[in-house]
């Protein structure tokens, strides 16, 4: 028994004596800290963990809220699961029955945006101070204005006209504008191509009214007496605003204007129009 002591003792002195030969160089060893230094670690330790234990609630409240979004999540699809399986029941209890799948839809009611006008309606030049009367023609692209004696002039650098309304002595106006100059700054000019030959237009910008209608409107200026109508009201115009009821005629009263006749009594000039064919 003492022998086999002895034994573990000389191994105990063999394996201090290599753990002491292998041991680091004492100089290289940690120093023992000081006691500031052991309190400013201890102090830097506190402050880390209060930290991290500050963080803790709310990343627990994160992970909470996650997990009820998720919870929230299965609720609904399940919901939307029981559904299906119920209108899939429903169609398989109504075997050889015809399905039909109503679209919903929301149309427009388009009369609330626009204007329903005649064929013919009167029209009011608030400018020019005078009514006229108009055809409304969808298959011409820009308004006409019935114009004689067109000049060319210009103004402050840019292209003026003067002009006088062209009228027959059966056209309806306001009596004291029938021979009055008119002058207005040329828009633009058009081209037209007729068998006579090419003519160009000026076309003029002119406040317009039509019932509830108040627009400035692009007209062409050229001579339509040989036509029923002074004024032609084309695309340009009715895009957008306007619906036409080729079945009624002035359907909007009379604008009324100084030296002009009542809007009362504009149902007498009417009676002589006769359907238009001519334009």
């Amino acid at each position: 028994m003492r022998q086999g002591s002895l034994w573990l003792a000389m191994g105990l002195v063999f394996s201090l004596a290599g753990c002491a030969a292998t041991s680091p160089d004492p100089s290289e060893q940690l120093q023992p800290l000081e006691a500031s230094q052991f309190e400013t670690r201890i102090d830097q330790l506190e402050t880390n963990l209060a930290s991290q234990c500050s963080r803790a609630p709310a990343w627990h409240q994160s992970q909470l809220n996650q997990q009820q979004a998720l919870n929230a999540d299965v609720r609904e699809v399940g919901s939307l699961l029981r559904n299906l399986r119920q209108d899939v029941q429903r169609l398989e209890q109504r075997e050889g029955e015809p399905v039909i799948i109503r679209e919903e839809c929301q149309a427009n009611d388009i009369l609330d945006t626009k204007t329903i006008v005649g064929r013919n309606e009167w029209i009011g030049l608030p400018v020019i101070g005078t009514y006229l009367k108009a055809r409304v023609d969808s298959g011409a692209n820009t308004s006409s204005l019935s114009a004689r004696e067109i000049s060319r002039f210009e103004r402050d650098g840019e292209n003026w006209v003067r002009f006088k309304l062209a009228l027959t002595e059966e056209d309806v106006v306001v009596d004291s504008q029938r021979d009055e100059w008119i002058e207005a700054p040329v828009e633009r000019r058009v081209r037209v191509i007729q068998a006579s030959g090419d003519e160009s237009r000026p076309v003029i910008s002119l406040l317009m009214t039509l019932g509830p209608i108040r627009e400035n409107v692009e007209f062409t200026l050229t001579d339509r007496t040989h036509l029923d109508y002074p004024v032609l009201l084309g695309r340009r115009f009715m895009m957008d605003i306007i619906l036409i009821d080729v079945a009624e005629t002035y359907r909007h009263p009379r604008p009324e204007y100084p030296g002009g006749k009542p809007a009362d009594q504009a149902q007498e000039d009417e009676l002589d129009d006769q359907l238009d064919n001519d334009e």
